[in-house]
């Protein structure tokens, strides 16, 4: 009759099956992001389909800088923040694991042999007190299956698949953040061997400056001011150089780290040419692309994991059916254990009825239906944040460009106003402080767009990441 009772109740759940929450009040998304076309506002919030799991080209290939690729590898096999993460998915796996054996009958065994005593005024022989001794030995099997009713172990085991999956989520987000910083740092070392150099170039001009007013002051051309000034600059470019120096070994320990190396000893392969130019960027960018930010799709299988413990919250207000049995010898005699009349065997349900108190249940449901509304807040704020990187990317892809533009033509006529002062302070019609206010703008005009060219190679590294890891199609699963 139980095995009858449960087969019709095996689907009787009393909590809901989960679903993606819907709208965000009267919020409308965009199909595409305003920085790459126009805003229509046509689209509207619908239910996400993470794609996380689709395999991911190497993005950082598409700068082709072998440097940059042997830096990549060495992350993906050696960080420990990616280790963490992955350990942290084998514990989910346990874990659902652990859930899955609550489906299944528990069988133990329970061998026992034991040598008593009673007390003596317990019992009587005789009328007289007598105490007794006696053996018992035992060899029985104990086993117990929760009959799944209102679906607890069914919740339980949905929300241990959910966090199974976050947690590879998890990874994959890790993944795209290090390698994301990995290329960001190592662009940023490469700007500074560019500005380093141009500094070098810039004092040797300074040099040979200093060294020719000199000799005009020798031959009563030009004044001690003006072999002052040139001192003056030469030095004040001299100091600049440790900085940048040290700003480099920061982010090469940084950059050690993160590919799982000592700092000590790290070394970088570099050449002394300029970064690559940052990809171009397609005219629209849809906005499903952050369906496949990892981040996104871990924050949406967390809220169905908080939706299965509600279920589990709810289902502990109502009975729990077990069936129990045990089987096995008993004997007061080793010898006779294992005689037929040493048998033994109970079977028989047990019913678990919460009474009181019941507003400890009460407490714990409301504790997990909180738990879910926070989850279902979060996996909002991670979607208006992922709008939010990605518009901000997008602009200063924009913008960027721009600046750089104006700032390239703004050295261009630096580096002829710097000629034309030259060529002046040489014929004696002007002082070096003309030269020196030249130099000065042109230099400062050098290392501006060789900044701002970097900026631009980490706002496209940015916009790779905020967009999940690229706006190409997604790679193909191979065929099984």
């Amino acid at each position: 009759m139980v095995l009858l009772v449960a087969g019709w109740a095996a689907g009787c759940a009393v909590t809901s099956d989960y679903k993606r929450p819907g709208a965000l009040g009267t919020a409308t998304v965009p199909a595409t992001f305003a920085e790459t076309g126009a805003v229509t506002n046509a689209g509207s919030w619908k239910p996400a389909e993470p794609a996380a799991d689709q395999p991911r080209a190497a993005w950082w290939t598409r700068f082709n800088d072998a440097e940059l690729n042997r830096l990549q590898a060495l992350a993906t096999t050696n960080n420990q923040s990616l280790a963490g993460a992955y350990a942290r998915f084998q514990q989910a796996r346990a874990l659902l694991d652990v859930s899955r054996s609550d489906r299944l009958p528990s069988v133990t065994g329970n061998p026992s042999a034991n040598r008593q005593r009673t007390s003596a005024n317990a019992f009587e022989r005789n009328g007289v007190p007598a105490a007794f001794n006696y053996s018992t030995f035992n060899l029985t099997v104990n086993s117990s299956w929760e009959i799944d009713f209102w679906g607890r172990v069914r919740r339980q085991i949905e929300g241990s698949q959910a966090r199974l999956a976050a947690a590879a989520d998890d990874i994959e987000s890790a993944r795209l953040a290090v390698l994301a910083e990995i290329a960001a740092d190592y662009f940023t070392v490469r700007s500074l061997d560019v500005e380093h150099a141009l500094l070098e170039q810039t004092l040797t001009t300074y040099r040979r400056s200093l060294e020719l007013t000199e000799n005009r002051r020798k031959g009563g051309i030009a004044t001690d001011l003006d072999v002052a000034q040139a001192q003056t600059q030469l030095k004040t470019a001299e100091a600049e150089l440790p900085a940048i120096e040290l700003q480099r070994a920061k982010l090469r320990h940084a950059l050690a780290t993160l590919c799982g190396q000592p700092a000590t000893g790290f070394a970088l392969s570099l050449t002394k040419e300029a970064p690559a130019s940052a990809p171009p960027v397609p005219a629209v960018l849809p906005s499903e692309l952050l369906e496949r930010r990892p981040d996104i799709a871990a924050a949406e299988r967390r809220m169905a994991a908080a939706n299965a413990d509600v279920g589990v919250a709810q289902t502990a207000f109502y009975p729990r059916v077990t069936l129990a049995g045990t089987a096995g010898l008993q004997s007061a005699n080793l010898g006779s254990l294992f005689d037929w009349p040493s048998r033994l065997w109970a079977i028989g349900p047990n019913v678990e009825l919460p009474l009181f108190p019941l507003s400890r249940l009460r407490g714990q449901r409301a504790a997990a239906i909180a738990g879910y509304d926070a989850t279902v807040a979060n996996y909002r704020q991670t979607i208006l944040a992922a709008f939010q990187e990605v518009e901000d990317q997008l602009a200063a892809q924009r913008q960027l460009a721009a600046q750089i533009g104006s700032a390239q033509a703004a050295l261009t006529a630096a580096r002829r106003t710097l000629e034309i002062a030259n060529n002046r302070y040489q014929a004696g019609l002007v002082t070096y402080l003309e030269v020196a206010t030249a130099q000065s703008a042109a230099l400062v005009l050098e290392r501006t767009v060789v900044r701002l060219n970097a900026e631009l190679l980490l706002a496209n590294v940015a916009l790779i990441k905020a967009s999940g890891g690229g706006w190409e199609a997604p790679v193909a699963k191979p065929v099984k």
